[in-house]
Order: structure tokens, then C-alpha cells, then sequence
């Protein structure tokens, strides 16, 4: 296994990107509200990152249709934006990427839509501490499986599941990198973190079983029991000085 390790010029370029990536997605994130369709909060996205001059990593990727991914309620991830019309007790995880001269960076969040169920508000909590608690492992001398251990930890430990099915990866000249982050192991497996990684950490957290399906479409993955799923990713650099947030959109 091959890890790229990005040098300081680098990592500025890549700050660069996980900046323009952290606006557009905080301002995707103001327009989600019962009545609004996923295809609008494409159409803004495309708008938002084409404004910075970037280019949306996610369109035409392997045949990928849209600017974003837009997974609502029991949809896991790669929810293709379309007609559907966000609901009042809907969840909504949006997931953005974005190359910027050369240099990428990708991010999630799942999103409430007005009042939802107070199980699935704990979903949506847990999965981003989940978050938070894989990147603080994110340190030199750290080995890859200390992040995922971290997460599966916490979230199975509050009685939800992580995705089997799907991980984390590295990024920065690419959209997908090695390694890839599993959510769930055993620690101390696996590569030793080194200074200049660039890592994407992003929990896929189910209420029900991990298990999923992948829709009639070829791309979105949904829970097999048909329960609610959250996703929190972001951009993150291994450096001398802990892990560095690149993509930070909120405290």
C-alpha cells in the first residue's frame, strides 16, 4: 500500500480547498427545509463551487450523475438529487467534493429537516461525535485502525451500527486515496499515521443493522432494514502538530 504524503505546499492548496469546500457546503446547508427538492440543492452546489472556480469531484466520477450527494432519511450514501421534496421530519446527508486546481477535498454532514424523532436526532448526534472522536486519533505514530476502532467503538456503544460496506479513504491528489478507513476494527492494525497524510474520515452510521442494499439505480446504498442512516466526513491532515480539520464547517 502506496500512502502519498503531501508536502507544505501542498497541504496549502489542499487548505485552500477544504476552505472553498467548508462555504459551499455551509451554504447548501441554509437552504435545507421542508418543500425543497434535492435536484435545487444540486443546482446550487454546481452553482457555489463553479463561483470559486472549483470543479465538483463527485460529477461524471465513474459515471456519477450530480454536483453532490444528497441521501435522505434511510439512504446510506450516494443518494442521487432529483424531483424529491424534503419533509418535515426528514433527515438529509449531504456530501460534497471538490477539485481545486489539481487538489481535492471532500466533506458530509446529515442535516434534520424542522422536528425529527428524538432517536433519530441521537442518530445524527452520535455519528458526529463519532466523527470527532476518529479524527483526535488522527496523530503520528497512530496506526490507521485507531481512528476506526475509536468510532465503531462509540457508536456501538450507543446502540447503532457502523457500515461495513463502505470506509473512508485518502485524498488530496485524487478524490479516492489509499488508505482506506474502515469504521470498525480492531486498534493498533495497519499503517503507522506519518506527517503529510491527508485523510477523509467519514462515519456511515445506521439505527438498525449495518447491512445495506444498493438501489435500482446502481449508486445509492440504503439500510436493509430500511431505518434511518447518518454520515459525517471530513478532511483531515496528519500533521507535527495533531490533526488539522481542512474542511471545517462548524465549531
Amino acid at each position: 500500500m502506496q500512502v502519498s504524503i503531501k508536502s507544505e505546499k501542498d497541504l496549502e492548496m489542499l487548505r485552500k480547498s477544504g476552505k472553498i469546500l467548508a462555504k459551499v457546503l455551509g451554504e447548501i446547508r441554509r437552504a435545507v427545509k421542508s418543500g425543497v427538492s434535492t435536484a435545487h440543492l444540486n443546482e446550487i452546489a454546481g452553482e457555489l463551487i463553479s463561483k470559486e472556480n472549483a470543479v465538483p469531484a463527485f460529477k461524471d466520477y465513474q459515471g456519477f450523475p450530480a454536483n453532490i450527494c444528497a441521501s435522505v432519511n434511510e439512504e446510506v450514501i450516494h443518494g442521487i438529487p432529483g424531483d424529491r421534496k424534503l419533509m418535515e421530519g426528514d433527515i438529509v446527508s449531504l456530501d460534497v467534493g471538490i477539485n481545486y486546481e489539481g487538489y481535492f477535498s471532500d466533506a458530509a454532514l446529515t442535516l434534520p429537516v424542522g422536528s425529527i424523532n428524538p432517536r433519530i436526532k441521537k442518530l445524527i448526534e452520535v455519528t458526529k461525535k463519532a466523527l470527532f472522536l476518529g479524527i483526535k486519533e488522527a496523530r503520528i505514530q497512530n496506526h490507521l485502525s485507531d481512528i476506526s476502532y475509536s468510532i465503531q467503538n462509540y457508536v456501538e456503544k450507543n446502540g447503532f451500527s457502523v457500515i461495513r460496506e463502505f470506509v473512508g479513504h485518502g485524498i488530496g491528489f485524487s478524490l479516492h486515496e489509499e488508505p482506506q478507513i474502515p469504521n470498525f476494527g480492531r486498534p493498533h492494525q495497519g499503517p503507522i499515521l506519518r506527517s503529510g497524510m491527508v485523510l477523509a474520515i467519514e462515519p456511515m452510521v445506521n439505527m438498525g443493522t449495518w447491512e445495506v442494499e444498493i438501489s435500482r439505480n446502481g449508486w445509492t446504498a440504503v439500510s436493509k432494514d430500511g431505518l434511518p442512516s447518518a454520515h459525517f466526513e471530513h478532511t483531515v491532515a496528519v500533521t507535527e502538530n495533531g490533526p488539522e480539520i481542512l474542511t471545517e464547517y462548524y465549531g
